[in-house]
């Protein structure tokens, strides 16, 4: 009878099992084109979740589908999960089928309560919300979940590590060895912030993750070559889950050829311009038009020649903006002049400038002509416009040429 009993108990517990109960670890990660994501309007992760929009999700998704983006990056905080978990668990759901529905692969990011990872007292209360999210879509449940990123950024941000991020990073590799016991399908990450802490906590990691905001070509390139060298002494799959940050001197064009180069997979922070971070980072604002199209196309590999084989623009060759300046002054010496006209001449020296590159699109002429002409007529800063544009062209004007 004892015999028996145990046999049963055995048959209950593979009938429990998913059929690929065999984790399902990547041998290579080179072709993962990722984002991080939350939702344009809210100011945080937590409030993505508790102001949770199918719709938009889906729309937003739709985004990333558009770029061939195929594995996306969201945070999961505590504080969304503990407020309300039945709304939490279907919104989970709903996410990860969404992205799975288009061919993205979903890696959720945990975020415990707050202090949780420097109070080890505290540390066996992560076992139930763990517990609670891979029984919602782990063990193979949701064949849109690829990766499992148990803790982002514990060495931030000092190298040597600080005895607090020592602390942390234990922490996170407690949760990776959680996450092996209760999932025994779904490969366990932690996202690190530098390659040396990914080689720190890399035992406990089934792929390899690092972020990079370094800023300039050779420290981007410096901190992937030490990624790659630890990733193939171990044989792990190596990705990158957060790059692009247009403060830090990291321009997504810039990071992402380096890694290009490297063939090394990314993920870029972030795909919509958002409520929190959107002043930095970012590619798409909720109606889908994007911050910069050099961004755009960077993600499909291609990239501004910085070469020395460079043709510069040369907008006067047919003699247009000689036409634009010699048109412009006579319309801001008229005491009479038109509005529409004005707003005219002004849209073709904007064109001239951005088409040919010769001003800053941090404020693009035409977005200003543009929202002259849905406003009320204001002469003064039509006025205003049509004088800078015109000082910009002025330069660029070429010499007549000589009569035979």
């Amino acid at each position: 009878m004892r015999i028996k009993a145990v046999l049963t108990a055995a048959l209950v517990l593979l009938a429990a099992a998913p059929l690929s109960a065999q984790r399902r670890i990547p041998k290579d990660l080179s072709g993962a084109r990722g984002f991080n994501y939350q939702s344009a309007p809210t100011p945080g992760h937590t409030e993505h979740w508790l102001q949770y929009s199918a719709a938009e999700t889906e729309r937003d998704l739709d985004y990333a589908k558009r770029l061939q983006l195929n594995q996306v990056r969201v945070f999961i905080p505590w504080a969304a999960w503990e407020r309300d978990k039945e709304a939490f668990r279907k919104n989970l759901v709903h996410f990860v089928r969404a992205a799975h529905a288009r061919g993205i692969g979903v890696m959720p990011v945990l975020q415990y309560r707050r202090g949780m990872s420097m109070d080890t007292a505290q540390w066996p209360q992560a076992r139930e919300y763990v517990a609670d999210l891979v029984a919602t879509i782990g063990n193979g449940k949701e064949p849109g979940l690829a990766i499992w990123d148990v803790s982002n950024e514990p060495d931030c941000c000092a190298l040597p590590a600080t005895p607090a991020n020592r602390v942390r990073m234990e922490f996170a590799m407690r949760m990776a060895r959680l996450f092996h016991e209760l999932d025994a399908v779904t490969p366990v990450t932690i996202g690190a912030t530098f390659a040396q802490g990914m080689i720190d906590m890399g035992e406990a990691m089934d792929v390899l993750s690092f972020h990079n905001y370094y800023n300039t070509r050779a420290a981007i390139a410096a901190e992937i070559a030490k990624a790659k060298e630890y990733a193939a002494r171990t044989g792990k799959a190596l990705i990158n889950t957060e790059i692009g940050c247009v403060g830090r001197a990291n321009p997504y064009d810039v990071t992402l050829e380096e890694h290009m180069k490297a063939n090394v997979g990314w993920y870029i922070w972030e795909l919509m311009i958002t409520g929190q971070w959107g002043t930095v980072h970012g590619v798409f604002y909720p109606d889908g038009t994007v911050r910069d199209p050099s961004i755009v196309a960077a993600l499909f590999g291609m990239f501004r020649n910085r070469g020395p084989d460079v043709i510069p623009e040369v907008p006067d060759r047919e003699g247009h903006v000689t036409r634009a300046v010699d048109n412009n002054r006579k319309w801001l010496a008229d005491p009479n002049a038109s509005w529409e006209a004005g707003l005219d001449l002004a849209e073709v020296s904007a064109n001239l400038l951005e088409a040919s590159q010769l001003i800053a699109m941090h404020e693009p002429p035409t977005r200003q002509i543009g929202l002259l002409r849905k406003g009320a007529p204001d002469l003064a800063a039509l006025r205003a416009a049509l004088e800078k544009y015109t000082s910009l062209l002025e330069p660029y004007r070429r010499p007549p040429t000589p009569t035979q």
